[in-house]
């Protein structure tokens, strides 16, 4: 059966090393006979405050009832219908651009996105994978744990694990192109060439590792279950990025799939 894709994508130029990449995606899994939609964030003028114009009532009513925005519903539904949605951007301050923040505000609803009891490996979207997309200014080797930036892994940990994951999205590894600004224009089309040779099996993808809901106690405030800490006791690294017991980080947690 073909799949759908949503790219939820934010940049203002059209002439942008993102637009290639978001283009390059477009054009490799429509060839592989997936139906790819595009929203484009700032061609939409999309909203990226979330107000009271959004809502009627309180969130979570006004989702079961039918009466947030327009903006908002139509997204829900592209989402609703999407096998795997790659949000493409450009690192803005260490994270998304607000465009693209006022996308998860506003679209991941209670109740829609999430719920108390439907979150993180039990999430809503669990069926569904999603990945991020984007450029940096700085060079790959200024966001390595030894550099200015710190560690790339710990960037991304809110936004893969604080967001899609705990959305319930198997949550593919990054595609990052470092610095296409500060590099030779033959270096930025071997980068390109790399997302297109991806892009020929990324369907098939292994998920970024997470740690199950299951080994947390809700009755004990979430915390990891005793059982869980003393199996990983004699490790070397942490869980996770996020979940790493006081140990060091496990290397590429964020950035590479069965780590």
């Amino acid at each position: 059966m073909a799949k759908k894709v949503l790219i939820v994508y934010a940049h203002q130029s059209s002439g942008s090393f993102n637009a290639a990449a978001k283009d390059a995606a477009v054009e490799v899994l429509t060839a592989q006979g997936c139906t790819v939609e595009v929203s484009d964030l700032y061609a939409m003028n999309f909203k990226a405050t979330a107000t009271t114009e959004d809502i009627t009532e309180e969130t979570k009513l006004a989702w079961e009832e039918g009466k947030l925005s327009a903006d908002i519903t139509e997204e829900q539904h592209k989402l609703t219908e999407a096998d795997l949605i790659i949000f493409q951007f450009p690192m803005y301050w260490f994270t998304v651009p607000a465009i693209m923040k006022g996308w998860f505000d506003r679209v991941l609803t209670l109740g829609f996105a999430y719920s108390q009891d439907k979150r993180y490996s039990l999430g809503i979207f669990k069926d569904k994978k999603a990945m991020l997309s984007f450029t940096t200014g700085s060079h790959e080797s200024m966001f390595s744990a030894n550099g200015i930036n710190g560690d790339m892994n710990v960037t991304l940990w809110p936004l893969q694990n604080g967001i899609l994951h705990y959305c319930g999205f198997k949550v593919l590894a990054p595609q990052i192109y470092w610095a296409p600004s500060h590099i030779p224009p033959e270096a930025c089309t071997t980068m390109l060439e790399a997302w297109r040779k991806r892009l020929q099996g990324l369907l098939e993808e292994e998920p970024l590792t997470f740690t199950p809901l299951d080994c947390f106690d809700g009755e004990k405030g979430f915390q990891l279950k005793p059982e869980v800490h003393e199996k990983h006791a004699s490790k070397e690294f942490g869980l996770t990025v996020g979940i790493h017991l006081g140990k060091p980080l496990p290397p590429n947690n964020q950035m590479k799939a069965g780590v």
